[in-house]
């Protein structure tokens, strides 16, 4: 049976118990504990199924929309992308399976190696957008003070890189005081050139998960470049092991 998943929208966002994240009014919570609490959340113990469509827009290449679906297992570290549209990119995919990441053409029938700090697609999305998220682990908090993002009483966090393995060494993020969503994140370089914006309007729950059912990505290098990434049809229904195999996706594209 398909287990039901519903949108939650911050302009209505009820508060959550947090558990051994509470804390008094006068005190800073313990911020390692925040994001692991984030990775926790935006992680299944699940299986994952959607679709997505990439909406973006560029001022010199115009506009374009890509349509795929995407199957995850937090678990095992393993997500599949397969390209719906435009049909010239009918049957591409995108395969994160032992640690490694493949592209398929259907046309050449061969896989190739990628990287997750890619962008996909030529999109302001990057490949590691799509995996799970482990902020906890890849990441220290060096600093945080209060905020406000709009109406919401934030945490705005600076995140420092604990590895060179990630896609942006340095982050700061803005997070709901109230129930530790993020609402934006700025990602840098490792000279701390603003490279992109990202914007999470809204969330969708499943169970104790929440994964943010609308991105907007602002390129900070390119003027009026972005990408809106909206999901839609979630899942978290178990799903073949035999889909995240290359035999798998060379089968559904012949």
């Amino acid at each position: 049976m398909k287990h039901k998943i519903t949108t939650l929208l911050l302009l209505v966002t009820a508060c959550l118990s947090l558990g051994t994240l509470a804390f008094a009014q006068d005190e800073k919570p313990n911020f390692q504990a925040m994001l692991q609490l984030i990775d926790e959340r935006s992680n299944f113990s699940d299986d994952l199924a959607m679709n997505l469509t990439i909406n973006s827009t560029d001022p010199d290449d115009g506009d374009t929309t890509t349509q795929f679906q995407m199957f995850r297992r937090d678990a095992d570290d393993m997500f599949l992308l397969l390209i719906q549209r435009p049909e010239t990119q009918l049957g591409q995919g995108y395969l994160r399976v032992d640690e490694s990441l493949w592209f398929y053409d259907p046309e050449s029938r061969q896989f190739n190696f990628t990287s997750l700090s890619e962008s996909f697609q030529g999109s302001d999305a990057r490949n590691s957008d799509w995996e799970a998220s482990s902020l906890a682990e890849d990441y220290k908090v060096v600093s945080s003070v209060e905020g406000k993002l709009g109406k919401f009483d934030v945490w705005e966090l600076e995140l420092e890189a604990l590895h060179d393995e990630v896609t942006y060494p340095f982050l700061k993020m803005s997070v709901t005081k109230d129930n530790n969503l993020v609402l934006k994140s700025q990602e840098y370089s490792l000279t701390k050139r603003l490279l992109r914006t990202s914007y999470y309007p809204s969330y969708a729950k499943a169970g104790d998960n929440f994964i943010a059912d609308k991105i907007i990505f602002v390129d900070e290098l390119v003027e009026n470049k972005k990408t809106t990434v909206d999901f839609s049809d979630l899942s978290i229904s178990p799903i073949p092991d035999n889909v995240f195999t290359k035999a798998y996706v060379e089968r559904v594209n012949r």
